[in-house]
Parts: structure tokens; C-alpha cells; sequence
């Protein structure tokens, strides 16, 4: 390939939006005045000025194309001869004409003779002929490569004819420029072959733009063949159904069942016992079903609704049992203690069964439901107060589990619009029940949780609130539903996690545990014959001593509830039932106290307030957790003066609350020290450290401020904390005994522990009539209502026992 410089005069023929390419043959109308003057003055030139060497013109007339891009001319044109002109069959003036060489656009220069008004301008031209030997060999490659792209377009066209030609042109560059007939290339890109006189840049151009182009049609065509598909299968789905619709209702009418179900719907809607503003909701539903057609996805979604809103039991309520009597039995048989909660169902009866016999019926839309909350630790039997409750008022009883739950619209439930939408779970509790006035238990209110989806215990709001929710409103079914003849039991551990407006709208009814006493008569009448049965065996085989029952409640399984208990006694019967399998024992057996060792092992539970409290220093304190009362110890130790320590430590997984009443304890001891005749003169250049045992649980709370004072001047005066003595209560600045809560937890687990004296705040003092009898006559329990009262009977008078000095850290 040689660029000859060769300068040549012609004619300028501009093109707007178009590009030659050399080889390539257009015809252009010389209708235009613009392109009729070009293609004149090129014929009428002097033919020895149109004879240039290195242009294949056979002696034809010559002019030179040159692109019009905005309304200006590019730099570089295609030469291209006329080789024909005359008329289209409309009668139009045209030219044929066939590009022969790229040329760059010079100068303008005056017209030859004869060359009419034309614009003419000087050009070089550029001959592409083959280097001798042929083009290099990446040329070749290149152009074997466009070529087999160029065939696989063209095989998609059709194009057989024009495939065939493309096979049997063996130059690089009159190949490359045969894109110019590509019909996806654009204007601009037609331009930059024209620029490009590089054989193996142009291909590889090319290369590019087909290959993604053929990836672009690639994409439509699988996108039509799959909307041709479908359409298809619609088609063929649409013509089946119209043809199972008459061989339906062909059968329907030898049958004489109703032609559709559509029908089938609207029949069932209107033979429904639905409250009006149902019926009316659910026959527009029908309405909609009958307009969309089997071929509509809402149909799908209508008739889930309608299946939904017929299985309700609107107007299906249970009749209350009025036996008053009888209902306390059923309460006493299933349940032992939990007399508060029995007490409220029993006023509920009364008050509901005088409404009826004085004919005092819904007021307002609103009936008579109760919300209750039962609070209190594991294993007291709330959940399973439930079922007693529905049986004693002759109700349905269905259970809600709401551990874990962080969806709102699991208590509203999801709008319709969603795929697989469902009605919320209080609808599908109501539903489950069959009745619109069953007993529901919301159990583990308290361990709801919330997230970005929303907080279900808001949700739950309207729910449990008696002045609203006989108009609630789930987001599945959007119609009123009354839930105000539904009793609910929510059921929680601790009050804590629980809303405030939440717990504002139900009735708080607090179980504080089991007394010892209790526990052994569950464990008689309820425990161990159903544990009996589990493991096969009956009351005449293996009999639990009443006194084997109490050590397992006393020294095994010290908590609030009864589960931990029921689990003793099953280890007992199943160890009954292995030993005599294998021929160990034989039945009848009996388990007294002094057997249990051999099948429980030692007692995990021992009182050990007397060796943890037998140093001064430490002091026994009452505290309320999630599984009830417990008793914790308060440890205080002073630095050597010598180890340069100093401050107040607090080790044991403190709260901030608590460790605020460590402070305040220290700086009344600090300011009183002299009142009280304590040493407390070297607490400036001695560090005291408080320790609350079990430090892996957290701790919190401001009721452990008279147990902390008591340790710290238990440390101070040598004078050892009284090992029967347990203590609760906050303790201010000015040394006074502030109240605080759970007062009968706290008593049960001092009677657990094996404590006798309590010391409670006196303003507390009303609480003890929650605490049962049994605990009280077996505990004296001092009201204080100052720090000096309580040092006065906690610590050991001065001189009864070895005084110890302050134990150094």
C-alpha cells in the first residue's frame, strides 16, 4: 500500500448524515441544486484534468464526496466516479456513483474550463493497493475473523447472495470497507473508517462493533422468542380454560350444580351468617372476581380472601358457664395457689352473669372482655393458667406464641397486595378457635422484639385495649373485627421489657412464686401422677414419700416455680424404671427423704448464709430476677495502708443504679462514721472493694444499698452480719430506708434460703399482706426506716463473738 501525493482538482459533492466508502455504489438524486451542480461540472470537466495516475477511473467522470457533519465539511473525502446517470422510476433525476480511493480535502481552487459554478478543491488521494507479497499476516487474520463475524450477521439476515461475495473477496481493505453497507453502523462510525487509512485498525473497528451488535441481537431475539412463548402460552392457557369452562358447565347442568365459580362464591357469601358490613365487603370482592377472570392474577388473591373471610366465625360466640361455684372448682383442681388470678376470673363470672340476668347486653358495640397480665418467674404455671381459665368459663382456648417476634404485621398481618399474604395472628387465633369469644393466651409478651419491619407490641396496642378493639382492623381482611368479648392472658416474666402504654391497658395480676408448702401439694396431686404416666407406671408400683417430695423441693431445686421439680421427679421415676428393668429392683418400690441420694445424687441446694456471713464484711441481701427472688451476698474488703491503693472498687457485673448505691453507702458511712462508732477516719488512705458474688450475671437495682451498708460497717466495727439476717432496701444520703419492689419474691426466697429475720423498708410494710401466712409465721420481719436500725439488728452485738479486724484486700 503507497500514498501517492498526487494532487487532483474535483468537484465537491457534500453529504449530510451519509459516508461513502470506497467500493461502495449509491445512488444520489440530483434533484438538489447542491448535488446537480457537482455531478454536472464533474461531467462537463475537461477530460485530460479528470485523468490522475492512481485512480481506478477508466476515463469516467470524477468528483469528490465529502461528508457534511452540523453544516460543515470533514478533512477527508471518498473520490468516486459517476457511473451512471438518469431517472428513478418516479421520474427523478439520479446518478450512480461508485467510491474509488479515500483523499484528503486540500485547499478550494478556481474551476478548469468548463467546470461550471461547482465548488472545487484540491485533494490527495490514497491509493490502497496490496504490498507486494500480500498484507501482513495479523492483517490476514483479522480479516478472516470480521469475515466469519460478517457471515453469521448475514446468515441471520438471510442475505445468501450478498454472503456469497463477502466469501470470495480476498483484500483486507476492500473488505473492511464493505462495512459502509452495514445497515446497524452509524453515521459516525462510517466516519471513522473513512479517517482510518490503517487496513488493521479499520478490521478491528469493525470487529467490535459487529461483535457487539451481534450480542445486542442475540438479546432481542431471546427476548422475542420468550415474549412469543408466553404469548403463546397464553394463548393455548386461555383457549383450555374457555374449553374446561363449557365442559364444566356442561356437567354442572347434568348435575344441576351452579355453572361457575364465580357463582359458587356469590352463593356462599350470600348463605353465610355475616355481619352486614362483611357481606357487603365480601359480595364487592365477588364482583371484582367476576370482572377478572381466571387469566388475572388478583383472581388468585380474591379468592384466598373470600375463603378466608367465609371460614371466620362471625356470629359464632360460646355461651358462658354462670356456675360460678363450679368454675372456682375447676380453678382449685387444675391450679394450687395463683389465688389472685382465680379471684379475678371469678369476679368476672359475677359481673357478666348479673349483666345477663338483667338483661344488660352490648353497650356501645362493646362487651365485656377482661385483658389480664400474669407476671411473674418460670415454672408458676401461667401459660397453663390459660386452659384452666377457658375450661372454668366454658370457652374456646387457643394460644398465641409471641417469643421472638419482631414483624408488626404478624399481630395486623400483611396488606394483599403481597405474595403470600396472611391474616395476623389474632385473627388467626379467633379463626383457630371458632368462636368470635374464645380465651386467648398472648404467651411471652415480654419477649417481643422490634426491628426496621416495626414493633409488634404497638400493634398490639389497639388489640388489648377495651375501649377500641371492637372495631379492630387487620390489614389482610380490612373490615372491623370485635374482639371485645375475648378474654386475653398475657403472659410475662418480668415487667421491665413490657411497655409502658402496653401495660397501661391491661390488668396486672403478679405471681411471686410457690410457697414450700405449695410446691409439695403440686408436686402430690399434679406432678407425680402425670409423671406416673409418662413413665409408665401407676401409684400402686412406686410410690414418692411426702417428705422425699419436700427435701427435692427444698434441697435440689431451689426456685420460684414448679419445673425444675417436676424434672426431679421424673429423673426418679425413670431411674425406677431402669433399675427394675434390669432386674435391680422390684416393683412396688418406695422413695423416702433418705433414698434420694441414690437417685438424684448429693443436694446442690445447702443454706450457706451462715458460712458465707461468719467473717465481718459480708451481708446477706434479697434481690428479684427474671426466674423470681433470690438471695445474693455483699462482700467488702479494706487495702493495706501500705499498698498505696486507694478509691472505691466494684467488681460483679454492676448496673450503674447499683453501683450509685455503693457510693452513696460509702459517704454516709464516711460522714456518720462518728455517730455510729465506726473507724472510718483511714478510709481517706485505705481502698475499699465491693464485691457481689456471681459476678458472671448482671446485676442492677437500688434495693442492695442497706446490704452494701451493712457489709461495709460490718468491715469497719470487726462486729460479723447475723447469719439469719437478710436485707432489702435504698439508702439515701441521710441514712434513711427507702421503699422498693417485689417484697413477696423476696420474702419466699428468704424462706427458701432458710433466713428468719428480713429487713424490709417501713414503708413497705402494706406488702407483707401479699406474703401467704405460712411464710409469715415462719419469719420475723423488721420494718426500718433507718440505716441505724438496721446495723442495730444485722450485726452481732459487741463482745458475743470474736471480733475480727477489717480483712485487708
Amino acid at each position: 500500500m503507497t500514498d501517492t501525493q498526487s494532487v487532483v482538482t474535483l468537484p465537491v459533492l457534500p453529504l449530510d448524515d451519509d459516508v461513502v466508502l470506497p467500493g461502495t455504489v449509491v445512488p444520489v438524486e440530483i434533484s438538489e441544486a447542491e448535488i446537480r451542480t457537482a455531478v454536472e461540472a464533474a461531467r462537463t470537466a475537461d477530460e485530460a484534468a479528470a485523468k490522475a495516475p492512481g485512480i481506478r477511473s477508466a476515463g469516467k467522470p470524477r468528483l469528490l464526496i465529502v461528508p457534511r457533519v452540523d453544516g460543515s465539511l470533514v478533512g477527508v473525502g471518498t473520490v468516486a466516479v459517476i457511473e451512471q446517470v438518469g431517472r428513478t422510476p418516479d421520474g427523478e433525476p439520479a446518478a450512480v456513483l461508485r467510491g474509488v480511493a479515500r483523499a484528503r480535502v486540500g485547499t478550494g481552487t478556481s474551476a478548469p474550463p468548463g467546470g461550471g459554478a461547482a465548488l472545487w478543491v484540491s485533494a490527495t488521494p490514497h491509493d490502497e493497493e496490496p504490498p507486494e507479497g500480500g498484507h501482513p499476516g495479523r492483517v490476514q487474520e483479522l480479516a478472516r475473523e470480521y469475515k466469519t463475524l460478517l457471515a453469521t450477521y448475514l446468515q441471520k439476515r438471510g442475505a445468501w447472495q450478498i454472503l456469497d461475495s463477502i466469501q470470495q473477496l480476498d483484500d483486507p481493505g476492500r473488505l473492511a470497507d464493505r462495512g459502509g453497507y452495514s445497515p446497524f453502523l452509524k453515521t459516525s462510525q462510517k466516519l471513522e473508517l473513512l479517517e482510518t487509512y490503517d487496513v488493521a485498525e479499520r478490521l478491528a473497528r469493525l470487529i467490535e462493533w459487529t461483535r457487539e451488535y451481534l450480542t445486542e441481537l442475540d438479546v432481542t431475539e431471546t427476548i422475542a422468542k420468550d415474549v412469543q412463548e408466553g404469548v403463546e402460552q397464553q394463548q393455548r392457557e386461555f383457549l383450555l380454560r374457555r374449553q374446561m369452562e363449557a365442559i364444566r358447565k356442561e356437567l354442572n347442568e347434568l348435575s344441576g350444580k351452579p355453572g361457575s365459580e364465580e357463582d359458587d362464591y356469590r352463593e356462599r357469601v350470600q348463605a353465610a351468617d355475616l355481619p352486614d358490613h362483611v357481606r357487603e365487603a365480601a359480595l364487592a370482592e365477588v364482583d371484582k372476581l367476576e370482572r377478572a377472570g381466571d387469566s388475572s392474577p388478583e383472581s388468585g388473591w380474591i379468592r384466598t380472601w373470600l375463603d378466608t373471610v367465609l371460614a371466620m366465625p362471625w356470629n359464632e360466640r360460646s355461651e358462658d358457664a354462670y356456675d360460678i361455684a363450679g368454675a372456682r372448682e375447676v380453678l382449685d383442681t387444675d391450679h394450687t395457689g395463683l389465688e389472685d388470678v382465680k379471684d379475678r376470673i371469678i369476679e368476672y363470672l359475677a359481673v357478666r352473669r348479673r349483666r345477663a340476668d338483667r338483661g344488660l347486653g352490648v353497650v356501645g358495640g362493646r362487651r365485656s372482655g377482661a385483658v389480664l397480665a400474669l407476671v411473674g418467674p418460670p415454672g408458676v404455671g401461667k401459660t397453663s393458667l390459660g386452659e384452666s381459665v377457658a375450661r372454668a368459663m366454658g370457652r374456646k382456648f387457643t394460644r398465641v406464641a409471641l417469643g421472638g417476634v419482631r414483624d408488626e404485621a404478624e399481630i395486623r398481618g400483611h396488606r394483599r397486595t403481597y405474595v403470600g399474604a396472611l391474616p395476623g395472628r389474632i385473627v388467626r387465633a379467633v379463626k383457630e378457635a371458632g368462636t368470635m369469644n374464645p380465651v386467648v393466651l398472648l404467651d411471652e409478651i415480654d419477649k417481643v422484639g422490634s426491628d426496621f419491619r416495626g414493633d409488634p407490641t404497638a400493634a398490639l396496642l389497639e388489640v388489648l385495649d377495651p375501649a377500641q378493639n371492637h372495631t379492630f382492623r387487620d390489614h389482610y381482611l380490612e373490615v372491623d373485627l370485635d374482639l371485645s368479648d375475648v378474654v386475653f392472658l398475657a403472659t410475662a416474666n418480668t415487667l421491665d421489657s413490657i411497655p409502658g402504654p402496653l401495660l397501661d391497658r391491661m390488668e396486672l395480676v403478679e405471681l411471686d412464686g410457690y410457697t414450700e408448702d405449695e410446691k409439695v401439694t403440686i408436686a402430690r396431686d399434679h406432678l407425680l401422677p402425670r409423671q406416673l404416666e409418662k413413665a409408665g407406671l401407676d401409684a400402686t408400683e412406686a410410690e414418692v414419700a411426702e417428705d422425699a417430695l419436700r427435701r427435692i423441693a427444698a434441697e435440689y431445686t431451689r426456685e420460684a416455680g414448679v419445673r425444675g421439680l417436676e424434672r426431679a421427679i421424673a429423673r426418679v421415676l425413670r431411674k425406677i424404671a431402669a433399675t427394675v428393668a434390669v432386674g435391680e429392683r422390684e416393683l412396688p418400690v418406695g422413695v423416702a427423704a433418705a433414698d434420694l441420694t441414690d437417685y438424684l445424687g448429693r443436694p446442690r441446694h445447702t443454706p450457706e448464709p451462715a458460712e458465707r456471713t461468719a467473717v465481718p464484711g459480708v451481708a446477706t441481701g434479697l434481690a428479684v430476677t427474671g426466674a423470681g427472688g433470690d438471695v445474693l451476698f455483699v462482700e467488702a474488703s479494706l487495702a493495706d495502708p501500705e499498698s498505696g491503693a486507694g478509691g472505691l472498687t466494684l467488681t460483679g457485673q454492676l448496673g450503674d443504679v447499683m453501683k450509685e448505691s455503693a457510693q452513696i453507702a460509702l459517704s454516709y458511712l464516711r460522714s456518720r462514721g462518728a455517730e455510729l462508732e465506726l473507724p472510718v477516719g483511714d478510709l481517706k488512705e485505705r481502698g475499699v472493694h465491693l464485691h457481689v458474688p456471681a459476678g458472671a450475671v448482671p446485676k442492677d437495682g437500688p434495693s442492695a444499698g442497706v446490704t452494701m451498708t451493712a457489709a461495709l460497717a460490718s468491715l469497719l466495727s470487726g462486729r460479723p452480719v447475723r447469719s439469719d439476717v437478710a436485707m432489702t432496701g435504698e439508702v439515701s444520703l441521710t441514712g434513711r430506708v427507702l421503699p422498693i419492689g417485689g417484697v413477696k419474691q423476696k420474702l419466699l426466697a428468704a424462706h427458701r434460703a432458710g433466713i428468719t429475720t428480713v429487713l424490709i423498708p417501713a414503708r413497705n410494710e402494706p406488702d407483707l399482706d401479699d406474703v401467704p401466712e405460712e411464710v409469715l409465721a415462719k419469719l420475723t420481719v423488721h420494718a426500718v426506716s433507718d440505716v441505724r436500725e438496721v446495723l442495730e439488728i444485722a450485726l452481732q452485738p459487741a463482745g458475743t463473738a470474736e471480733e475480727a479486724r477489717p480483712v485487708a484486700a
